[in-house]
């Protein structure tokens, strides 16, 4: 394979981070080198044909991309915004809580003012709380400049960092039914009640109350258009291309080395892949043991079960919103596989690509534990290696499947009734295909109770060499968009790059 003699750039891994910070670093003018193992880009933003139908992996709907929103900031200056296939969804309820023994529907509303009316017509003596929440929330927002893309000073808020999601949401109202209905999307951060922290809950919860959208043709359009970006800047992406090594003299990284021998040649380097896998890759002892160990020790969020189903054609209408259901009020910490599995599951419709009207796939996503897939560890599967797991693997996936739809199936007989075909991935399809440890789906899980430990810096002790994605500091594809932000500003200086972004949008409103 052919490479450059030395790039500004060598970033190592072509999931949504690793691709927004080659796309900002290529747009002001260096010459960039995307390194990614397999043969699609994109990480969780892949996509796959089956059935006839294209499937999502990971991405099933997006928030803020409203004119002056947040990500639509981002994506605007970055040229997305113009190209991007995107479809609103329900503005009355794009996100709907549902219970087990509980007909009653209960809908995110978008937009503030929305989500109140809606929620306070269901629960009409705690409009009062409602407000409450919508202030506690904003309040948490305002407090990180970089969520707002603003120039301003960031400032670490520890209380508000140490604070417990769960708390926050029962210290705003004592029933106990709209509690569970406030944190019911928590599927979006994996919500823990003895660890996950209210800030999480808040940056996540608000920029989707904003504005809800789905990728109409999929999400990997912006994988698509990250990379025609990239490459019509002078920009070079390498797929089937494995790092296996950071070679590093006096604490600076010199080049990366390929699984083949090659090697990579570099001022930086951009690590997009978890931050224990990118230890692991340095040679040499420019690290502490400590350090090593304490990013290696880290918890890991949750893996997932998912089923992309395929639906008979004409028969189910397309609806243009989400469904978070519990099979009982108890919303936090449903991530377990015991015997009470699925206890939760999201349900998320693709945009209908033939009349708009009838649905034609759908995904629906569990919590799923490694340890229910660790006998099979040492397999791997994908596209590169299509090596069989064997007839138990397909048996446990089958079995999982459906049970899954049986859950389903209490609230939407006939949606299941008409599902024609379906596969399944697991946790190790997500480490297999996003270099995640233990197929976590949203990387390094963030505690309230020791808040620092858990935010890794962009910054390693390497000088040329940075970290980005959703382990470092907020997942989704807003928060990677963020933390892209934070390591393009370890490089190119904070100031100029939010001036750069705000000069692009202020161009064009």
């Amino acid at each position: 394979m052919s490479y450059a003699d030395k790039y500004d750039a060598a970033i190592i891994g072509s999931g949504l981070g690793g691709l927004l910070c080659g796309a900002i670093l290529a747009k002001e003018g260096q010459r960039v080198c995307i390194l990614e193992k397999n043969e699609q880009i994109g990480g969780a933003l892949q996509t796959f044909r089956e059935g006839g139908q294209t499937h999502d992996t990971g991405i099933h709907y997006i928030g803020g991309l409203d004119q002056g929103q947040n990500l639509y900031q981002i994506f605007h200056y970055l040229g997305l915004m113009d190209r991007l296939e995107l479809t609103r969804l329900d503005a009355d309820g794009f996100d709907n809580i549902i219970f087990a023994g509980d007909e009653q529907v209960y809908p995110h509303g978008m937009g503030w003012d929305r989500f109140i009316e809606k929620l306070a017509a269901l629960f009409p003596q705690e409009k009062e709380a409602l407000h409450n929440y919508k202030e506690a929330v904003l309040k948490a927002c305002d407090a990180f400049a970089l969520y707002k893309i603003s120039p301003e000073e960031q400032y670490d808020d520890m209380e508000l960092l140490a604070l417990s999601a769960e708390e926050v949401i029962a210290s705003l109202t004592t029933d106990l039914k709209l509690r569970a209905v406030l944190a019911g999307s928590n599927m979006l951060y994996a919500g823990v009640a003895h660890r996950t922290p209210w800030y999480i809950h808040a940056l996540i919860i608000n920029h989707y109350i904003e504005s809800s959208w789905r990728c109409a043709k999929g999400g990997d359009q912006i994988a698509k258009l990250l990379a025609r970006e990239i490459k019509a800047r002078g920009g070079e992406i390498h797929t089937k291309t494995e790092i296996t090594a950071i070679h590093q003299e006096n604490a600076q990284a010199i080049y990366a080395e390929t699984k083949d021998g090659d090697k990579i040649y570099a001022d930086r380097f951009i690590s997009n892949v978890h931050p224990a896998v990118t230890l692991d890759m340095i040679d040499g002892n420019a690290l502490r043991p400590v350090y090593k160990e304490r990013i290696k020790n880290l918890p890991n969020s949750v893996s997932a079960f998912v089923i992309n189903a395929v639906i008979k054609p004409n028969t189910s209408p397309y609806q243009n919103k989400n469904y978070y259901y519990f099979a009982d009020d108890q919303v936090w910490d449903t991530t377990q596989s015991d015997e009470r599995w699925p206890r939760t599951y999201g349900l998320f419709e693709a945009v209908p690509r033939h009349d708009g009207i009838h649905l034609e796939a759908l995904s629906i996503m569990t919590y799923m534990e490694w340890s229910e897939v660790a006998q099979w560890a040492d397999t791997e599967h994908t596209t590169l290696h299509e090596v069989s797991r064997g007839a138990d693997y397909e048996a446990f996936k089958k079995e999982k499947g459906e049970k899954l739809l049986a859950r389903v199936a209490e609230r939407f007989p006939d949606l299941v009734k008409n599902i024609e075909s379906w596969s399944a991935s697991t946790p190790l399809t997500w480490r297999d295909y996003t270099a995640s440890q233990d197929g976590s789906i949203y990387g390094v899980a963030k505690d309230y109770h020791d808040p620092l430990r858990t935010l890794i810096s962009p910054n390693t002790k390497i000088q040329n060499l940075y970290m980005t994605g959703q382990n470092i500091k907020l997942h989704g594809v807003l928060g990677v968009a963020l933390t892209a932000l934070v390591t393009c500003s370890s490089i190119l200086g904070r100031d100029y790059l939010i001036t750069k972004i705000k000069q692009a949008n202020e161009a064009s409103a």
